[in-house]
Formats: C-alpha cells, sequence, structure tokens
C-alpha cells in the first residue's frame, strides 16, 4: 500500500510547537507522529535561487545548521508551509521573492489513528473537487487536544485514496481550511491537476469567499473611533475596507493580532446587512487576503468583535428583556465565533467553468438571527 503523507495542524506556543504526520502502514491504519518541535519563520532573499529547498537553505541563519538535504527532507514530509497563504511546499513550489515561510523542525513519534465513519455533507461532487458544508466543531486536521473526528477522518473513510497526490506521495486534499467554529463552505481536492489548480487560484487570491458574521455594535462611517484608526477606511457609506497586518499576538500565542509594521498584509471587506438598534450588525465579509483568523482579528481590532468569539470577543452581554428564558439560556450559552463560510467561487480546475456555491445558515445562527431581530 503507498504512503500517506499529510500535515494535519500547527499549534504554537511561545517556544515550542506540536506537529503531526502519517501515514498509511501495512494494516491500513492511519499512523500519526507526534512530537514537540521549533518552527522557525523564514524570509526569502531578494533575488532567491529557483529552487526552494537551496533558497531556504540560503535563508534560515547559520546557527540552525540546516543542511540542503535537510531542508529537502522537510519538505518531503509536509514540514515547510507558506505563512503567507498556507500552502504546502513541494519540491516543484516556485520561490517567490519576499516570501514568508515557516519550517517545523520535527521528530517523529507514531500514534495509531484510524478513518472514521463521520457524516460529512457534501454539496457538489465530480471526479476532480468534493465541495464539503462543514459542520460548527468539527476541527480540519487532527490536533492536540483534537486527535480524532476530524474532518481529515472523515475524508480518509470516505474517499480514501481518491483523494488528490501531491509530488507522488498521497495527502488529504484539503486545499485551505476554516476554524474549528466558523461552519461553512470548503473544497476539497480529488485529482492532482485539481488540487494544484486550486492551490493556485487560492495564492493568486482568485477565489471569491463571503461569509456571514454577526458582530457587536454597529458599523458607521460617523463612528469617530473608525475614522482615527489608520487601518479602517470606508470605500462607500456602507462598505468598510479594514487592511491592518496580521501576526501572532506577542503575549498569547493561540491569538492573532495587528500591526503596522510586521505581520503578514492583510485586506477584509465588511458590508452592514442588517442593523440590530445599536447592538449589534449582520455583516457580509469577504476576504481580498486569507490569513488565520482575519476577519475575527480585524473586526475585533476596530471594537466590533464577533458575538460569542471565545478568543477575541470581548464579554459584552446583548439585552434580553424581552427575551423568554429558553432564549436567554440560549444567548448566554452560545459560545462560538457567529461566523459562516456562506458562499464560494472559482474557477474549475479542470473544466474552466465559474463555479459557485452557497450554504445556508446553520441552525445555531439562524436561532441567533432570531433572538437579535427581538431584542431589537
Amino acid at each position: 500500500m503507498p504512503q500517506i503523507i499529510v500535515i494535519v495542524s500547527t499549534i504554537t506556543s511561545s517556544l515550542r510547537n506540536f506537529k503531526f504526520l502519517g501515514s498509511i502502514n501495512s494494516g491500513g491504519v492511519f499512523v500519526m507522529s507526534f512530537k514537540p518541535s521549533q518552527v522557525l519563520e523564514v524570509s526569502l532573499s531578494q533575488d532567491p535561487s529557483k529552487r526552494i529547498d537551496k533558497a531556504l537553505c540560503d535563508a534560515v541563519p547559520e546557527k540552525y545548521s540546516l543542511s540542503r538535504s535537510r531542508i529537502k527532507r522537510l519538505i518531503e514530509i509536509g514540514c515547510v508551509v507558506s505563512s503567507d497563504n498556507g500552502l504546502v511546499a513541494t519540491s516543484k513550489t516556485k520561490t517567490v521573492p519576499l516570501s514568508n515561510w515557516d519550517i517545523t523542525l520535527s521528530s517523529i513519534e507514531t500514534i495509531n489513528m484510524e478513518p472514521e465513519n463521520i457524516p460529512i455533507q457534501i454539496v457538489y461532487e465530480d471526479n476532480h473537487l468534493i465541495v464539503i458544508n462543514k459542520s460548527v466543531g468539527m476541527v480540519v486536521h487532527p490536533a492536540p487536544g483534537s486527535p480524532n473526528g476530524t474532518l481529515v477522518n472523515a475524508l480518509m473513510y470516505h474517499f480514501g485514496s481518491e483523494l488528490s497526490a501531491i509530488g507522488g506521495k498521497k495527502r488529504p486534499g484539503i486545499v485551505h481550511r476554516i476554524d474549528k467554529d466558523t461552519s461553512g463552505l470548503l473544497v476539497i481536492a480529488k485529482s492532482d491537476v485539481a488540487h494544484a489548480g486550486l492551490a493556485a487560484q487560492f495564492e493568486a487570491h482568485t477565489v471569491s469567499r463571503h461569509y456571514t458574521a454577526f458582530c457587536y455594535g454597529i458599523i458607521s462611517i460617523l463612528n469617530p473611533r473608525l475614522k482615527s484608526l489608520h487601518e479602517a477606511s470606508f470605500e462607500s457609506s456602507n462598505l468598510l475596507r479594514i487592511s491592518g497586518n496580521i501576526a501572532r499576538h506577542r503575549f498569547n500565542r493561540k491569538k492573532m493580532a495587528i500591526y503596522s509594521n510586521i505581520g503578514r498584509s492583510a485586506v477584509t471587506r465588511a458590508k452592514t446587512e442588517v442593523f440590530y438598534g445599536k447592538i449589534a450588525s449582520k455583516l457580509d465579509c469577504w476576504l481580498e487576503t486569507g490569513r488565520t483568523h482575519q476577519i475575527r482579528a480585524h473586526l475585533a481590532h476596530i471594537g466590533h468583535g464577533l458575538i460569542g468569539d471565545p478568543v477575541y470577543g470581548n464579554r459584552r452581554k446583548l439585552k434580553t428583556k424581552n427575551l423568554n428564558e429558553v432564549e436567554e439560556t440560549f444567548l448566554g450559552n452560545f459560545k462560538r465565533q457567529a461566523l459562516h463560510a456562506r458562499t464560494l467561487s472559482f474557477e474549475h480546475p479542470v473544466t474552466k467553468q465559474l463555479v459557485s456555491f452557497t450554504s445556508d445558515l446553520p441552525e445555531d445562527l439562524q436561532q441567533l438571527e432570531k433572538i437579535l431581530k427581538k431584542i431589537d
């Protein structure tokens, strides 16, 4: 049976990182690898070598003593990931001047993880790709604290060897990700040509992704605080552009933060669809870039964090005087960010036709919307 190598998650602390790797063993069981490891953040030069392994070898500080062969091996097992767009490097990856990369220096220990018969909602499927409507609470990749029950587990069970193969080694066809407690649409690659074509579109930021978000307060062009933020500007009376750079928070490594002089450029646009008095808003958000926690971090930075967000929320309490006991309980127990990946549009990498998909709000966000209307 051929070997599968897959990067499934990275969680960073102040000094250490946990990286999972894996392969299918002779018994058909998915074998995971897990050990604390360090992550190096590397930027390529203005004029890098055309080979990604050589370019990274030139860019890594001498104190780490990383040989070209060692970097090549790390690329082969999926330990080199673009910080700019989340794509996993292969030996054929083209180098881009001044691009940023995370290199995980990982050792290998094995644990077993079997494919799991987890229901997934398939919106579309053909011979090359699958579009899935991910449910709330499902992690895309296994991670510390979530070693099973993930989308990767489910994909391994339902599709197995049908998933895309990259560089001769098979990986579950994850092309992009959304957070555990963000619901909505994801595209999965089945064929090599689809994976390569989709990855190129995500890298070029030509994939259209719109999110429905429920945030605290109202985003208004008349708000003096927004006028004072250089990261925020209005392109029309109700269309806000947020352009702050995003990097890992200096003190809380599970969070991202907005900076002016470090981090990767990020642009979010947010258009207000509904005002709920002065207490909350329903937004249509879309991404010009795709950074970790981008919408959540950008909205929190301008003072309009997502309702229920456990990481970026500011613990605001919504008025409940018009609500019954059941509605008050629901609102008090709403502990996930009110964010849903509603639409996904891209050029089909094989047919070259524009395809678009839409996902209705899940039940919990429909209930939240009803309560916000009632409070208003």
